[in-house]
């Protein structure tokens, strides 16, 4: 009797420790959370210091985009999705603009998560609601999770793929637990999870184009539209979200309109002519000469400022497709790099505006500078052998020339690494194996030849022959998800706190996703190893010597002829909009502007 007394004891004993550990271990609900350290924003915050919470709701803003458009799905490879066909869909958590990385919730009521990060899990708000009035669900999370790895675009796949398991633990609450290894980042990824309606999407095929605009639950959903040339989106007047914080003093238009031009050229001639009203300037040479004859800046009738931002540049680069044979020797890639003259370029096509870019993370502290410090080390020299050995010796630099036009030291440089590889100049071409040095450089907008087309003949001079070709919007898109290019131009915009994307930028798995990212096709176990490193940092520190790091061996195997970046945003809009006091980190924020004729109800 003694024993089964004291079992009982000792059961119940052990009872109250289980669970009084696990209240200790329970995290407290949370209304945000951040890479690291706490958010800037506390709970019961009314609104984001870059928007004016008394914003006056009405009116109109007009917009642009080149090309054409076939379908009001954002979320997947096919078709060619319209201007602001994100507008109707939301997330559970949202990104402030003003800070590295932290997230409040939009969707979600209440987060928690443990100290180690291994899962986490949302509470949606209760009066959450799709535009047809029904609740939203935690069945809508799961459903949208699957539906996004199995049917989605790529990039779900691999900012998922360290998801273990999603589950339904309530009518509103949903947890996601996570595979063994250090993914800091994966609960705020999770918290970017687009919310798509189950009861919508049964019966449909959420893989094909729609002109039919999918249900949502946003602050905009689809008006008239004409497929390919515009489309309106509407303000939701009875918009459940209207006065959550993180909305407050943002989407203040009661219509959206997004009209499609041919190409930039035709755009900015609308916009001059008072076609749309609000446009920001992606070409040096239209900034600095393209206004001049607008009406608009002449009678005070418009407006046109540069407005500086903290934004990283990330890399915008000529790309070469590592997939063709042509271009695995990294002495080729080094060679083809010093006939782009940048200085010229700058100086007689750009009127001077950019910076060379010599990052990956271009205008952040995770640049590389210098050589690699006792941080980077920790993480470089188990790849000592996989990695070129300029990473551990030389700072890396873009080739430079004094702007003249003169390049002849530079290709004279290129033509020794040409020789080194088993290149040979025959008849004035350039030929190895009895084959000539032939490749296309695949654009989508006109306005590029005119700086591809120098390049070109730099090239020929090598007796290369590159043959610039430009295509319409559908075929670039189509060639570029399937890898038909020799090369291509990209950007990699990055964040002020990297992660999981690198993986989808630059990772062997990635390589052969169809529309991926990767475009430069880039297998390199050592580039994967500092990915996982990032992916896996424990504080900021190590994160920004971690992304140094790659920075350095993805610069030294030359997967790029890096081009160009400027730190600021070049705006021009015709005066019928008021805008906050304030412009975050980020840069500007169109749709925290408002109508001035909504000012006057």
């Amino acid at each position: 009797m003694r024993h089964v007394v004291v079992l009982c004891l000792a059961l119940s004993l052990g009872l109250f420790m289980s669970a009084t550990l696990c209240a200790a271990e329970t995290p407290a609900p949370v209304h945000g959370l951040a890479m690291r350290g706490a958010p800037k924003y506390p709970a019961g915050f009314s609104h984001f210091d870059y928007v004016n919470p008394n914003a006056p709701k009405g009116g109109e803003i007009r917009l642009s985009e080149t090309g054409g458009w076939d379908s009001f799905n954002p979320f997947i490879v096919k078709g060619e999705a319209a201007g602001g066909s994100e507008l109707p869909f939301e997330t559970l958590m949202i990104e402030s603009a003003d800070e590295p990385f932290s997230e409040y919730g939009l969707l979600a009521e209440s987060i928690e998560m443990p100290a180690d990060r291994s899962w986490v899990a949302f509470t949606l708000r209760s009066k959450a609601r799709w535009h047809d009035g029904k609740p939203i669900t935690a069945d809508d999370v799961v459903f949208s999770f699957d539906i996004l790895k199995s049917k989605g675009h790529p990039r779900f796949r691999f900012y998922y793929a360290a998801v273990d398991k999603v589950e339904k633990v309530g009518e509103r609450k949903v947890r996601f637990s996570f595979k063994p290894g250090d993914n800091r980042e994966l609960p705020l990824i999770l918290g970017q999870l687009p919310v798509l309606p189950k009861h919508y999407w049964k019966g449909r095929d959420f893989a094909a184009t729609t002109l039919q605009p999918p249900l949502g639950s946003g602050p905009y959903k689809a008006g008239p539209f004409e497929t390919g040339r515009s489309v309106t989106w509407v303000r939701v007047k009875d918009y459940w979200g209207t006065d959550l914080p993180v909305r407050r003093g943002q989407y203040n238009f009661d219509r959206i309109r997004y009209d499609s031009y041919r190409d930039t050229t035709v755009a900015l001639e609308a916009f001059k002519a008072g076609e749309y009203d609000w446009r920001m300037e992606m070409e040096a040479k239209k900034w600095a000469t393209g206004y001049q004859d607008w009406s608009g800046l002449k009678d005070g009738r418009g407006f046109k400022e540069v407005f500086p931002n903290q934004r990283p540049a990330g890399m915008q680069g000529y790309v070469y497709n590592l997939r063709r044979p042509l271009f695995q020797d990294p002495r080729v890639r080094e060679a083809l790099a010093l006939a782009f003259d940048f200085e010229w370029t700058n100086k007689t096509l750009f009127y001077g505006q950019y910076k060379r870019t010599a990052s990956f993370f271009a205008n952040s502290e995770m640049a590389s500078t210098g050589l690699p410090g006792p941080k980077e080390l920790e993480v470089l020299e188990p790849l000592r052998d996989k990695v070129p050995p300029q990473v551990f010796t030389t700072t890396y630099k873009p080739p430079e020339t004094e702007g003249d036009g003169n390049i002849r030291a530079n290709l004279r440089a290129a033509m020794r690494l040409l020789e080194e590889a088993g290149w040979t100049v025959e008849n004035g071409k350039l030929v190895k194996d009895g084959r000539p040095f032939v490749f296309e450089i695949l654009l989508n907008q006109p306005i590029w030849e005119r700086i591809a087309l120098p390049f070109a003949r730099n090239l020929e001079r090598l007796g290369i022959e590159a043959n610039v070709r430009v295509v319409d919007t559908a075929q670039y898109k189509n060639r570029v998800d399937q890898y038909d290019y020799d090369m291509v131009v990209q950007v990699w915009g990055q964040s002020q706190s990297p992660g999981n994307e690198q993986v989808s930028f630059w990772g062997s798995t990635a390589a052969a996703e169809v529309g991926g990212q990767n475009l430069a096709g880039i297998q390199n176990p050592a580039v994967d190893a500092l990915v996982a490193a990032i992916i896996a940092a424990p504080d900021r520190e190590t994160l920004v010597a971690y992304c140094r790091a790659l920075d350095r061996v993805l610069l030294w195997n030359h997967y790029v002829i890096p081009q160009w970046h400027m730190a600021s945003d070049r705006v021009a809009w015709w005066d019928k909009f008021g805008r906050p006091a304030i412009i975050p980190a980020a840069g500007v924020r169109p749709l925290a502007w408002w109508s001035k004729d909504a000012e006057k109800k």
